[in-house]
C-alpha cells in the first residue's frame, strides 16, 4: 500500500467491521470504531496502540453512522473519548432520533453513544499532530464526511469509495436524488485529487487516480439505473445481516426478509410483492456466489470475521437511554 504519514496508523480489517485509522501526537484521535460485536477488540487495539505511542484517544470520528463504523463508540466513549459526527446525523443522535444509525430500518445492532462535536462541512479538525479539513460527502448517509489533510494529500473516503465498488444508496430512505447526490460527492472529492485515499472497506487503492475513475462510473451506473441501484442496495444489506448473524437456517430466510423494513420498501420501489423480492434475492444471490447455501444455512461468501449472538442484544436507538451530562 501507500505509505501512510508519520503519526498514523491504519488497520484494514475484514466485514462486519471498517477500517480504522488512528493519528497520534498531541491530541490523538480514531477514525470510526468499527462493529459492535467487536468493540472490545477494537479497544484493545486502540489501547495498545495508544501505549506504544503514547496519549489515550480523546476523539472518534465517525465517517457517517452506519454499524460498521460506530461500533465501539459508547465503549470509547465510557473510557473518556469524545465522538465527533457529521450534521445532521450528530443531532439526530444527541435528539435520541428512533431512525438513528438506520439501525432499526437495517437490523443492525449498535451500542448507544452520543455526539459531543457535530461537523459541517470546511471546519478544521486537529487530529494528532495535523489539521484536517471536514468535506461533507452525502449520498452513502446524509451526514456522511471526508477528512481531508492537504499538506500530505491523505484523503479518508468513508464508505463513498473503495478499491473495488461504491457504497449502496437509500432511494427509500434519502429519496430519489440519493444516488445523484452521491456522484456529486464523488466528483468533489475527486478534484482534491490526493495522493492517498484511505477506504473504510478493502486495501487502500494502489493507483488512486484509476479508484476514482472506477468509482465515478460505478456511481454514474447508479443514477442511470434507479432499480439496479436499490438491487445493489438490497444485495448488501442481506449479505451484511447473514455475516454478522453467522448465516440464517434457509427455512427462515425468506420470513426474516419479508418482516424487514428495508425490503418492503425496495419491493415497492421495484414494483414487487415482499415475498416476491425475498425469494428472487436469495435466488440471485445463490446463482451469482455471493451467498452460499452450507449445512441447511444460508452463508455469505465474503471474508468477514466472526460475531457472537450475545454481542448483538443492543437496544435499538429509540430505545437508548438520554445521553449523560458531560
Amino acid at each position: 500500500m501507500n505509505a501512510l504519514p508519520a503519526g498514523a496508523t491504519w488497520w484494514q480489517r475484514p466485514f462486519p467491521d471498517a477500517n480504522v485509522l488512528l493519528l497520534h501526537g498531541r491530541q490523538p484521535a480514531l477514525v470510526d470504531s468499527g462493529f459492535v460485536g467487536h468493540a472490545e477488540e477494537t479497544a484493545a487495539w486502540v489501547r495498545g496502540m495508544s501505549a506504544r505511542h503514547g496519549g489515550e484517544v480523546a476523539l472518534v470520528v465517525n465517517t457517517h453512522w452506519h454499524s460498521d463504523h460506530v461500533g465501539a463508540n459508547g465503549l470509547l466513549q465510557a473510557r473518556g473519548a469524545g465522538i465527533a459526527a457529521g450534521a445532521p446525523e450528530a443531532e439526530a443522535v444527541v435528539r435520541r432520533d428512533a431512525g438513528c444509525c438506520a439501525a432499526e430500518y437495517l437490523d443492525q445492532p449498535v451500542a448507544p453513544y452520543t455526539v459531543d462535536l457535530s461537523l459541517d462541512d470546511g471546519q478544521i479538525l486537529r487530529l494528532g499532530d495535523t489539521d484536517w479539513e471536514v468535506v461533507r460527502t452525502p449520498g452513502h448517509t446524509p451526514g456522511h464526511l471526508a477528512l481531508w489533510q492537504p499538506e500530505e494529500r491523505l484523503l479518508v473516503v468513508g464508505d463513498a469509495l473503495s478499491d473495488y465498488d461504491v457504497g449502496w444508496v437509500s432511494l427509500a430512505l434519502d429519496g430519489p436524488e440519493a444516488a445523484r447526490t452521491a456522484l456529486t460527492s464523488l466528483q468533489r472529492i475527486a478534484a482534491l485529487e490526493p495522493a492517498v485515499i484511505l477506504p473504510s472497506h478493502g486495501p487502500v487503492p494502489a493507483d488512486t487516480a484509476a479508484a476514482f475513475t472506477a468509482a465515478l462510473r460505478r456511481a454514474q451506473r447508479l443514477v442511470d439505473d434507479p432499480e439496479g441501484a436499490v438491487w445493489y442496495g438490497a444485495r448488501r444489506i442481506f449479505a451484511f445481516a447473514l455475516m454478522i448473524r453467522e448465516g440464517m437456517p434457509s427455512a427462515e430466510v425468506e420470513p426474516y426478509l419479508q418482516a424487514r423494513t428495508w425490503l418492503t420498501d425496495a419491493a415497492r420501489l421495484l414494483s414487487r410483492t415482499p415475498e416476491t423480492l425475498a425469494a428472487e434475492l436469495v435466488r440471485t444471490m445463490l446463482a451469482g456466489g455471493s451467498v452460499v447455501l452450507r449445512d441447511g444455512h444460508l452463508h455469505a461468501a465474503a471474508d468477514h470475521t466472526p460475531v457472537t449472538a450475545e454481542s448483538l442484544r443492543v437496544p435499538y436507538p429509540r430505545e437508548w437511554p438520554p445521553p449523560k451530562p458531560r
